[in-house]
């Protein structure tokens, strides 16, 4: 199966960043430097070394292990001694460097000065904890001879407050590196790679979150429970591993941040109820943990939108497919470790309704932001959501001019996202006392119905997987 469908738009972006490096810079500088981010497995790696095997150049590709600063240097010179870079035997007479000022240098030396190269080193965030002396020393290197070559550096990380970071005021490497962020595979490209309809395309992006691993051991044309069916046989499937894996690296020593992570993952989605459930945690060491977890982008934290402040903060995990793994998934390894994946299967079936209703409302906005040009009303230029602390109402859909406190309310509207049951005229009518308890909407705010099996009522502006798949398409 393809690994590269909807990568098309990155391998683009890679080659435009060559192309000054094989005909030269202003000033006689043709070094180019890209800092890629993306979330944990979803393709990073991969899609530079398909880059890499595309173009044919010579390069040296470095992965961080995360040990000590001594183990990746001597990785790092080992890695540069076995490339196919013209020069790179001659490294073989060195010792590891002792400093990343001595690699850098090192590798500057046998670079090639008349043709093009890549230099990769992945996993950068593990090089920035490891060593303070780095980003200096790799600015230094980048200054004084790796952008007088012709040499495309490629870093690349997988923690993204780090990577954002690096390319900040103040930061050594401020403004030498353009940034490319590399996303999951979004619901139609993952419909496209398996052959699905865009309803069940929906459902196989809320349980891989678009992660190539897991849809290339997704047969084509199976459907949740077909996957699911072979998944949760296999305690070695990309499903049941990833996660793991991602909290791992993420979390090496964090216990009390795996715990709120988990609280969330169960469904927790206040401050207190989180707390409570992630053992009693104490407000200020909650705030630390909430505040580490949204820094990562692993947690997003969401306020009602209105036209007027709310405090009413609510978190849930950013990652579908980390949201399925914390629901379904990790309580449950032991199970499927006694070869019982059919138990687990029963427990995603018995409460795959009511989950996915909630987890489909984040990735059904951002569809409906996407689509705000053509499909909604002027002047939507951000979508979310409503509720109070007692949940009533709670409103699905929120379109406004601007957030978190709108000026105008543009559309309100509902998500049904059930099988062989349509939104209907009680539906519509229960919206329309929400919109009247919505502040900054009134009796001429449009009405939207978002449903996956069609729309009943009359008189209301309706959008089924057809319509909302073409976001991105």
């Amino acid at each position: 199966m393809d690994g590269f469908v909807g990568r098309r738009a990155e391998l683009e972006a890679l080659a435009g960043l060559l192309a000054p490096v094989r005909t030269g810079g202003r000033g006689g500088r043709r070094g180019r430097a890209v800092l890629i981010r993306g979330r944990r497995r979803v393709g990073k790696s991969r899609l530079v070394e398909e880059f890499l095997e595309r173009t044919g150049l010579p390069h040296v590709f470095f992965t961080a292990v995360g040990g000590s600063k001594q183990e990746d240097l001597a990785g790092f010179t080992a890695e540069v001694a076995a490339s196919d870079l013209p020069d790179a035997e001659r490294v073989a007479d060195f010792a590891a460097a002792q400093t990343w000022d001595g690699a850098l240098s090192l590798l500057a030396g046998v670079l090639p000065t008349d043709t093009p190269s890549v230099v990769v080193l992945d996993e950068m965030p593990y090089l920035v904890r490891e060593d303070p002396t780095f980003e200096g020393a790799l600015q230094k290197a980048f200054d004084r001879s790796l952008s007088r070559l012709p040499v495309l550096l490629i870093l690349i990380g997988s923690d993204l407050a780090i990577m954002e970071r690096l390319n900040t005021y103040g930061r050594p490497f401020y403004q030498r590196g353009t940034e490319m962020v590399v996303p999951p595979l979004n619901p139609a490209e993952v419909g496209t790679m398996l052959d699905l309809s865009p309803a069940d395309a929906f459902d196989a992006f809320l349980i891989s979150g678009g992660l190539p691993l897991i849809l290339e051991e997704w047969p084509r044309g199976a459907d949740l429970w077909g996957y699911l069916d072979q998944a949760l046989r296999q305690p070695t499937s990309a499903l049941l591993v990833s996660g793991e894996r991602t909290l791992a690296a993420e979390f090496p020593t964090e216990a009390q941040a795996r715990s709120v992570l988990g609280a969330i993952g169960h469904g927790e989605r206040t401050f207190t109820l989180i707390g409570r459930a992630a053992g009693g945690l104490n407000p200020g060491s909650l705030t630390r943990s909430l505040e580490q977890l949204t820094s990562r982008r692993i947690v997003a934290a969401d306020v009602p939108l209105s036209t007027r402040p709310s405090r009413e903060t609510r978190y849930r995990i950013e990652d579908p497919y980390l949201r399925f793994w914390l629901s379904f998934i990790g309580p449950r390894i032991p199970t499927i470790e006694r070869g019982r994946g059919d138990r687990v299967l029963d427990a995603v079936r018995t409460s795959w309704a009511s989950w996915r209703g909630r987890a489909i409302e984040p990735v059904l906005r951002d569809a409906l932001w996407r689509l705000a040009d053509d499909r909604l009303p002027d002047g939507t230029d951000v979508i979310g959501g409503y509720w109070t602390r007692t949940n009533d109402p709670e409103i699905d859909i929120v379109g406004a001019d601007r957030s978190p406190v709108a000026k105008k309310i543009t559309t309100v509207g509902s998500i049904k996202w059930l099988e062989n049951k349509p939104f209907d005229r009680r539906d519509l009518s229960r919206l329309i006392v929400h919109r009247s308890r919505l502040p900054g909407a009134d009796d001429s705010t449009p009405l939207l119905a978002v449903a996956r099996s069609g729309c009943t009522a009359e008189g209301i502006d309706r959008l089924g997987p057809d319509d909302l798949i073409a976001a991105w398409t």
